[in-house]
């Protein structure tokens, strides 16, 4: 896939799309490719995160708890970890290849160059954030205006 194609695709996940078009060409220039068999284990519940991943093909299975089913099914593309790529978390749950599937990892410190390479991109992607914890106070009913 051509690499604007692929930028376009990638700009279909929100935070993405908050991203200037050359801070994700360096996203995905500089991000490691990872395969996974169907029934490969991505990541576990209580792993320490220092990375998103984007799905790029196939299919990714959430399980809250070992061995039971699958609480969410994701399918490209999509961002799993998106707080990971801001913050130091834990994986809230486990993510195991429900297909053979390819993922971009991107690490924290690759996020923060590009966010630091590109200022304008930095401006909205914590605008991003910024709407996010407001749309999660809301669900929370925590009010977090000035």
């Amino acid at each position: 896939m051509a690499s604007d194609d692929y930028t376009e695709r990638l700009k279909r996940i929100p935070l993405f799309d908050a991203m200037e078009p050359q801070a994700l060409r360096s996203l995905l220039f500089a991000g490691e490719t990872r395969l996974l068999r169907a029934g490969e284990t991505l990541f576990r519940r209580g792993d320490s995160s220092d990375c998103g991943f984007v799905l790029t093909s196939g299919s990714i299975a959430f399980e809250s708890d070992a061995g039971g089913p699958a609480d969410k099914i994701v399918r490209s593309p999509a961002l799993l970890g998106e707080t990971a790529l801001v913050a130091a978390t834990e994986r809230a749950i486990t993510a195991i290849a429900g297909e053979p599937a390819t993922l971009l990892k991107i690490s924290r410190e690759l996020f923060h160059q590009i966010l630091d390479q590109h200022p304008l991109t930095a401006t909205q992607v914590r605008e991003y954030f910024r709407n996010r914890l407001e749309e999660l106070g809301k669900e929370l009913k925590f009010d977090m205006s000035p």
